[in-house]
């Protein structure tokens, strides 16, 4: 018993030095790879979609043509044309006196052609609008009423340290909120509570992350990382809006014109223009 006793404790030994040293190689990994401390922020990219489809290639075009020429080909006649075919024939049969008219006297007929003539006046009385608004020729970037065909990306001006500079509308992550709500407080930050937009999801769609200067920068105070989320603008009429600050309606082309490289490319990374 006694020699069963010492060889317990002597494995009881063995099995325990390895695992002190195990629990003090984990602590010190923990410190080593503790993460250091960044600011987080939440930005929320918010698109108006397009309002009219944009102009065909010449490609396009030609292929348009040739499939509507072959659903014509194979498509059945409607019941306007059906009609059309029955009163020509109709009235071919009343020329030959082939035809008794049992139509109960002054009553008015109106015929398939008819409708068309009628149709074709309200045709050449239409005209569309134009495709190129008053935004447009100003070069107004500030207004929604303008690249109808593209997207359109909401920049504002905001204050970062000691500069302005253009980004997407963004605000400091507070302890309780998740990123997503971050962003949709600096939406309605920028534009009031009473804009309307889908936002798309709950994961950020990209991150982009820098260090502050040197002279600024501490080991509780490293830099900043921006988590971008996507909205869709369903709201065309933002007189109600509350904007309070510099603010610009701009294309993916356009970005170049305002932000920095770096951030430009993180954004470029979610952004579709198609």
């Amino acid at each position: 018993m006694a020699a069963r006793s010492a060889v317990h404790c002597g494995l009881r030994g063995a099995m325990a030095a390895p695992m002190q040293r195990a629990v003090r190689w984990g602590r010190g990994l923990c410190t080593a790879a503790a993460p250091r401390p960044w600011r987080l922020f939440g930005a929320m990219c918010l698109l108006r979609l397009p309002r009219i489809t944009q102009p065909l290639q010449k490609e396009e075009e030609e292929m348009a043509a040739l499939m509507e020429q072959i659903e014509l080909e194979k498509s059945h006649y409607s019941d306007h044309e059906i009609r059309k075919l029955e009163e020509e024939e109709q009235l071919r049969r009343r020329k030959e006196s082939l035809y008794d008219d049992d139509e109960a006297p002054g009553k008015t007929v109106i015929m398939a052609q008819d409708l068309e003539d009628k149709w074709e006046q309200k045709l050449l009385q239409f005209k569309a609008a134009p495709r190129i608004t008053d935004a447009d020729k100003n070069n107004n970037r500030t207004s929604l009423d303008r690249r109808l065909d593209s997207n359109l990306m909401l920049l504002v001006k905001q204050k970062v340290g000691n500069q302005e500079l253009w980004l997407l509308p963004q605000a400091e992550w507070q302890p309780g909120e998740t990123l997503r709500s971050t962003a949709e407080r600096a939406m309605a930050t920028f534009l009031g509570e009473h804009i309307q937009a889908k936002i798309l999801g709950n994961a950020p769609y990209g991150i982009y992350k820098y260090k502050f200067p040197r002279a600024i920068r501490t080991e509780d105070n490293v830099g900043a990382k921006v988590f971008f989320f996507k909205a869709f603008l369903q709201s065309s009429d933002l007189s109600q809006a509350e904007l309070k600050e510099d603010y610009l309606w701009v294309t993916k082309d356009e970005l170049g014109d305002y932000l920095k490289s770096e951030y430009l490319k993180k954004v470029n990374q979610f952004l579709l223009d198609l």
